[in-house]
């Protein structure tokens, strides 16, 4: 049972009264609304991905994926997105320790690592929509393969305005060590954009 604090009521004389529990501090709402946001996120996802290998499964007339993806191109946007991860880790790290310098090169760094992916994407659907002529309306592998990346690419250009939004801030001195909280909310969005993109490589480009 928690402390109790007395107070006089005229009927009852003492009465323990149990004290509140204090509210969610702005570090501990913005970690619960992110999770909130990455829970109903991943179901998201999940479905998608689901939904892709439900569509595939026992289907004779889909077609092979290596045809027309190119996994070293693939494989190197995610390798960028995997190291993008790693200076997301170093940038939090440093304002946590009140390097200033370190928080703004590693973020910097997270955010050329969203762009380079962006652009590679962009590249990529540039030659399957000219060269291989894929198109979203053509079939069920074109739908799906254009869904999936396509939503997964919106994530990562968000996650890329959110980080810039955060270095500018620190640039401009307004991202002291105190709010180093929002840098780790930001980590855990980046960071679930690049789990999600290792599981719609390993499904859609691998097996």
């Amino acid at each position: 049972m928690s402390e109790a604090a007395a107070i006089q009521s005229p009927e009852h004389g003492v009465a323990p009264v149990d004290q509140h529990e204090p509210s969610l501090t702005p570090d501990t709402s913005g970690k619960l609304g992110m999770w909130t946001f990455l829970a109903a996120d991943a179901m998201t996802f999940g479905a998608g991905i689901a939904a892709y290998g439900a569509l595939r499964i026992n289907n004779v007339n889909w077609p092979d994926p290596a045809q027309f993806l190119g996994i070293t191109t693939t494989a190197v946007m995610t390798f960028i997105l995997i190291c993008s991860s790693v200076t997301m880790v170093e940038a939090l790290s440093g304002i946590q320790h009140g390097n200033q310098s370190k928080f703004r090169t590693f973020m910097f760094c997270t955010i050329i690592g969203g762009l380079l992916f962006l652009g590679m994407q962009a590249f990529e659907w540039h030659h399957l929509l000219g060269e291989k002529g894929m198109s979203i309306k053509r079939d069920l592998f074109d739908a799906t393969f254009f869904i999936l990346t396509g939503f997964h690419g919106c994530h990562v250009f968000g996650g890329v305005v959110y980080n810039s939004v955060l270095w500018i801030r620190g640039l401009m001195g307004k991202l002291p060590q105190q709010k180093a909280h929002l840098v780790e909310i930001a980590g855990l969005y980046w960071h679930f954009v690049d789990l999600v993109w290792i599981l719609i490589f390993t499904f859609v480009y691998l097996i």
